[in-house]
């Protein structure tokens, strides 16, 4: 057996061997109580979870009930690290616990710590400090590690680019059918990566409440996809060809989660936000309020910020910073090479907002996520280059990320809500493919064997319709 073979063995019992949790430890009175108030349930492809009460209390919830979805993701956060890496996952865990634990707010850590405690409780080994790397691993991965690599290559080639991913709009006022916020979104990822099919419903005992996409075990919603009893809806889009991170500042996943719990306006939000900014997973985000028909762009680079609201017309995103700064001193993007992902769906997404004045309802936002035309080619075309991206289908490389022929990324989901469904704190989600097309893991690595090293992590995602959600299941 040659040695790549034997790697490959040792990952899939090593898979095998982390997917068995050892015995249930006996829970505590006070255990029990929070597990009284929580529950989760599945519908079509998705994992629903409602979790109420203090940090400790949730944070026990979200680790007991969905551990089996936790182990795995953390499983395929490990190998992906230390395959794209070559560096190990207890090197990472005490790095990012080094620069990442003193800047969360106590809060936050007290959360991560209650994930960590019901893991243990269902018999899983994992540690707060795990715990901290796993929802710090998208600025961690892209935004860290590639400052680090250089130093150790000694500044010898380029740094990986960062995922250029998801394709997301807003609009209000006469944009609208209704004349208030529309808002839509599906996430572009690494088939491979840890998947977001978490919807989960957050009661704190103080702040906002809370209804996103998420993955298990994440106390933010990574995705982005929320929105609040404050009458805040948002999302974010990532700023493509990105470069740039400061350690000393706070991590992006605690501001986030802060700003979403405790923001009343789209102002507050992004005050939030912009404190501390460590320029980790820099993107532009989409936040919009029903209660005032208002819509913003905040873009979050390192050293610029870009801002802009309105309440008659639209933001878009597809990762091409539009504040010029940001484009121009914090990004290698080329905003006119419509070969790349990013400036075709750009292109695509300007096109549909002109076409759909005045008409923008769920229903079509739910079309716009789904799109299969290609700028590029001029016709629709499924590919890495479409709204409901599918770079799995590309024998050339479209842009960047994920930078090689079939590459094994795309769009996982989709979510729409507008004005009435966020008023009822809802929204709706389909699961896979926003188009609906089905990805069959062995079929894909039969195909194109080059990605052996995603088996064992690389997951099917069936055909799924769309569902609604609302916080109070």
């Amino acid at each position: 057996m040659n040695r790549r073979a034997c790697l490959l063995v040792f990952l899939a019992l090593a898979l095998t061997v982390a997917a068995t949790p050892a015995a249930e430890t006996p829970l505590t009175s006070e255990q029990t109580g929070w597990l009284q108030k929580a529950r989760r349930f599945e519908r079509k492809g998705w994992v629903y979870l409602h979790m109420e009460g203090d940090a400790r209390a949730r944070g026990f919830q979200h680790g007991y009930l969905l551990a089996s979805e936790i182990a795995q993701g953390l499983r395929k956060v490990k190998v992906g690290w230390e395959y794209q890496s070559a560096m190990t996952w207890p090197w990472l865990v005490e790095k990012s616990a080094r620069m990442f634990a003193s800047k969360i707010d106590g809060e936050n850590l007290a959360e991560m710590e209650g994930i960590a405690a019901g893991l243990r409780a269902k018999g899983l080994t994992v540690t707060r400090d795990e715990i901290i790397a796993y929802n710090g691993i998208i600025e961690l991965a892209g935004y860290w590690w590639p400052t680090e690599e250089r130093k150790m290559k000694e500044e010898r080639g380029p740094a990986h680019p960062v995922k250029e991913s998801c394709s997301a709009f807003i609009a209000t006022g006469s944009m609208t059918r209704d004349g208030n916020v529309v808002l839509g979104h599906n996430t572009m990822s690494g088939y491979a990566d840890v998947l977001p099919n978490v919807i989960a419903d957050i009661v704190p005992d103080h702040g906002r409440r809370i209804l996103w996409q998420a993955c298990a075990g994440w106390i933010h919603s990574g995705m982005d996809f929320f929105i609040t009893d404050a009458g805040l809806v948002g999302a974010e889009t990532t700023i493509g060809g990105f470069e740039g991170f400061d350690p000393n500042g706070v991590p992006e996943f605690t501001r986030m989660r802060r700003a979403t719990q405790d923001a009343t306006t789209i102002d507050e939000w992004c005050d939030i936000m912009k404190r501390g900014n460590n320029g980790g997973y820099a993107n532009a985000w989409l936040v919009g309020s029903i209660r005032t028909k208002e819509i913003a762009r905040l873009e979050l680079g390192l050293k610029y910020v870009g801002f802009e609201r309105t309440r008659d017309g639209f933001f878009i995103g597809s990762n091409v910073a539009e504040d010029p700064k940001i484009l121009r001193f914090e990004t290698s993007a080329h905003e006119t090479d419509i070969r790349a992902s990013s400036v075709a769906r750009r292109v695509r997404w300007k096109q549909l907002m002109r076409e759909s004045k005045g008409k923008i309802d769920l229903s079509r936002a739910k079309a716009f996520e789904a799109d299969h035309y290609d700028s590029y080619l001029g016709r629709v075309a499924p590919d890495g280059r479409t709204l409901c991206g599918h770079f799995e289908l590309d024998r050339e490389p479209a842009g960047p990320w994920p930078g090689v022929p079939f590459g094994c990324a795309g769009t996982l989901d989709a979510k729409v809500v507008d004005a009435r469904m966020a008023s009822n704190m809802s929204f709706a989600a389909r699961w896979g493919s926003a188009c609906g097309r089905a990805f069959n893991a062995d079929r894909f690595l039969r195909a194109h064997p080059q990605f052996d090293w995603m088996k064992g992590v690389l997951s099917d995602r069936p055909s799924e319709p769309w569902a609604d959600f609302q916080s109070g299941e």
